[in-house]
């Protein structure tokens, strides 16, 4: 059979890239081509287009972009059809896949989509895109699938992907001893760093007893961390983000899937944003959610500490940082809500479920 996978961020690279390996061992005949990452590549897909080409974050970003953007959509129709498979997977990366799932439908593809669209957040009028263009939606949050069924959609839940992979990492590790780094997870995008980093790195400098790690993204080049850390006692770590948190005492997290990471490493957090200030307020008026972190988002009440936008200043983040490494009250008690955190996202093998359901969709006639 063959598939056709679109990914356009480091957390879809790595989920996608998981059902690649585990589609290649059910079907011996499967050619994938995709738009993705390095790991996806290693996985065995033949890349197209690489996601360090395709992250644009902000409605203002996206607006800047809108011509590279257009320009791509393009390019991967005329991949799609030369190439003519019998299934086009969408990974996440709801901005460019929602479009691409309504020209891919009619095109007459059959469509697989993994990681649901957050359309309980916001653009709820997104699923009409979703019932009418997608022939199987898996979903990797607990709550959306009653949120689909609400609405008349049958969806699959089979767990979150993410506790498959941090299982695996850990199993890695037989280092028991106490975590004795302070991590710095400042994002997957260069607008992330350039935002994010420069004030994570002015709050934690005084901080001498831990050591201080970045976690580079495998996206994003050297160059764009060097002009913040010159001179600095820090080390930078490309692609390294699950060892780094595997030794962290505590963790300053950009919002995004790190998020959800960091729990499942039981590794005490605080999680930071600060965006376009345009961007931001477009956001606000149109999101409707009381939280910005998965964590939060699942176990439905704050578990961790969110400081955003105009509250996000060095001396606050100074202070939960303290708070992070120094309270052992605090710390436990984060620690407690990550166990029922864990219990919340299920304990399938997600990826080879998604894999079944990706091949049987494929052999349909």
């Amino acid at each position: 059979m063959k598939y056709f996978f679109i990914a356009g961020e480091a957390s879809g690279d790595l989920h996608a890239s998981n059902v690649i390996r585990e589609l290649i061992l059910l079907d011996d005949d499967a050619q994938i081509e995709a738009w993705g990452g390095d790991l996806m590549a290693n996985a065995g897909a033949t890349l197209h287009k690489h996601i360090g080409d395709l992250a644009f974050m902000g409605f203002v970003e996206v607006l800047a972009n809108l011509p590279q953007i257009l320009k791509n959509f393009n390019s991967c129709k005329t991949q799609i059809k030369t190439f003519q498979p019998d299934v086009v997977v969408l990974v996440d990366y709801p901005g460019f896949n929602l479009r691409m799932a309504t020209w891919a439908k009619k095109a007459g593809f059959k469509v697989l989509y993994y990681i649901s669209p957050t359309v309980w957040a916001w653009k709820e009028n997104r699923i009409e895109i979703i019932r009418r263009s997608v022939d199987r939606m898996i979903c990797i949050l607990p709550f959306e699938k009653a949120f689909y069924a609400e609405r008349g959609i049958e969806v699959d839940f089979f767990g979150h992907p993410t506790v498959e992979v941090i299982d695996k990492e850990r199993q890695k590790s037989n280092d028991e001893s106490p975590g004795k780094t302070l991590a710095l997870l400042p994002g997957s995008r260069k607008q992330e760093i350039k935002n994010m980093l420069p004030l994570m790195l002015e709050a934690v400098k005084d901080f001498h007893d831990v050591e201080l790690v970045i976690a580079q993204a495998p996206n994003l080049e050297d160059g764009i961390y060097e002009p913040y850390i010159q001179g600095l006692p820090i080390r930078l770590e490309k692609g390294k983000t699950y060892e780094i948190l595997a030794h962290a005492k505590a963790a300053l997290v950009t919002s995004g899937t790190a998020t959800l990471e960091t729990a499942l490493f039981e590794v005490p957090q605080v999680v930071c944003y600060k965006a376009n200030a345009l961007s931001y307020w477009i956001a606000r008026m149109l999101v409707k959610v009381k939280f910005i972190s998965l964590v939060n988002l699942i176990m439905n009440r704050e578990v961790v500490r969110e400081i955003l936008q105009n509250e996000l200043t060095v001396e606050h983040l100074k202070n939960e940082a303290q708070r992070l490494l120094y309270d052992a009250t605090y710390r436990d008690r984060l620690k407690s809500s990550y166990g029922e955190l864990k219990k919340l996202l299920g304990t399938q093998v997600v990826s080879l479920q998604v894999a079944q359901q990706l091949y049987q969709l494929a052999s349909k006639k």
